[in-house]
């Protein structure tokens, strides 16, 4: 496992991709073969192709894409949660925070920070950290890098400041533990206010791009893409005409989120703050005694991964890259091969899921196991030579 008691006074890092929500959000993996050694298309290089091709499906790809990724971010609501992996991945979450505020209470009275950087958009932090706040029995800060009251902005700049207790007669502070929460690829929870980005967690009163009549449309294309038998020729065009699929495009550009073909934003206001939020990890992963863990990332993003990279010439840089099962691995291995700086954690059998992170990689003794301990999970082991047992 990755040692607490060696990383908890060190400049914490955490980046956290699409398989930290896997069993309650839908990821990108489609199920429409590639043709090449039982491989799927992934939504990245399925849009990738239809672009690179001009395929008149492209846009239908985005509708699935919206209809089953972004719509149901947007509708999560955490009382709502009622499936069995959902509620898993919820209590992981909660597990997560938990220790991250372990761990950052030990720090020094006015340094009790960590920093979370997601590619996730979805709303499993704060809705999470709302219900641990409400509980009353831990008090922290999750800092979305917003300020404001009725209109909430979020600006770089904030995630620098903090909340600190000082006694009455001002005789000590105190900072209030906080967990900085870095959205890189933007938030459902975004939309764009002039130059700016404003919050609202509030999308009770957010209208669907697509209404019932559309989604009817799209069903049979969505059917194809999520047929493991199915290739490429079998995905059918759709019955949209040119202004619906244009109608919907205009309004699929005005969203806060990253493209997943090219990894940009289409508005200007949000390319800015991506770039100036991998600015911060950039900064972060210069510091001394910097750590960086990663899960649930596959380091698809270019820009993310060549920061990383060159982040690496700092020699004091550990980082930690969790892998999700044996393949991951080597994928990892090969690409941070010659960094010493760089540990690939992998399960010495089966899958590392978010369960397996929070018990076996990343477990604090005062956080109780969210994991039913009549099923113990596989051992992980470190990505070294002799096969070395983390536990």
């Amino acid at each position: 496992m990755i040692s607490i008691e060696d990383i908890y006074n060190q400049d914490i890092n955490f980046l956290f991709g699409s398989g930290a929500s896997f069993g309650l959000l839908p990821t990108l993996q489609l199920q429409v073969q590639t043709g090449v050694n039982d491989r799927r298309y992934t939504l990245e290089e399925l849009a990738t192709k239809f672009e690179r091709e001009k395929d008149r499906r492209l846009i239908p790809l985005f509708m699935h894409y919206y209809a089953n990724c972004i719509r149901p971010a947007e509708n999560l609501r955490l009382e709502a949660v009622t499936t069995e992996l959902g509620t898993t991945v919820i209590k992981n979450y909660r597990t997560f925070l938990l220790t991250a505020l372990e761990m950052v209470k030990r720090r020094t009275a006015l340094d009790r920070r960590c920093n979370v950087f997601t590619t996730n958009y979805d709303g499993c932090f704060p809705l999470v950290a709302d219900a641990l706040i409400e509980e009353g029995h831990v008090d922290f800060v999750l800092n979305d890098g917003a300020r404001g009251f009725t209109r909430r902005i979020v600006q770089a700049r904030n995630f620098g400041a903090y909340l600190c207790h000082a006694g009455v007669f001002g005789r000590y502070q105190s900072s209030i533990p906080q967990i900085n929460l870095i959205h890189l690829h933007g938030s459902v929870y975004w939309s764009k206010q002039d130059a700016a980005i404003r919050v609202d967690y509030d999308l009770r009163e957010r209208q669907g791009l697509l209404d019932a009549n559309a989604l009817a449309l799209l069903q049979p294309f969505s059917i194809a893409l999520n047929n493991p038998v199915a290739t490429i020729n079998d995905v059918p065009d759709t019955g949209f005409t040119d202004d619906a699929l244009d109608a919907f495009w205009a309004k699929y550009e005005l969203m806060p989120i990253v493209n997943p073909t090219k990894w940009k934003f289409h508005e200007t206001v949000y390319e800015e703050h991506y770039y100036q939020m991998l600015r911060l990890l950039s900064y972060e992963l210069e510091k001394p005694n910097a750590v960086l863990i990663t899960f649930g990332f596959s380091f698809a993003d270019e820009h993310i991964l060549n920061l990383v990279m060159r982040s690496l010439s700092n020699p004091r840089l550990q980082v930690f890259v969790c892998c999700f099962n044996r393949v991951e691995h080597t994928s990892m291995e090969q690409k941070f091969k010659g960094h010493r700086n760089v540990k690939c954690l992998v399960l010495k059998d089966g899958v590392m899921n978010f369960t397996a992170f929070n018990e076996k990689v990343l477990a604090h003794p005062n956080v109780a196991n969210a994991q039913d301990t009549e099923h113990p999970m596989p051992v992980a082991t470190a990505a070294t030579d002799d096969d070395e047992v983390l536990v």
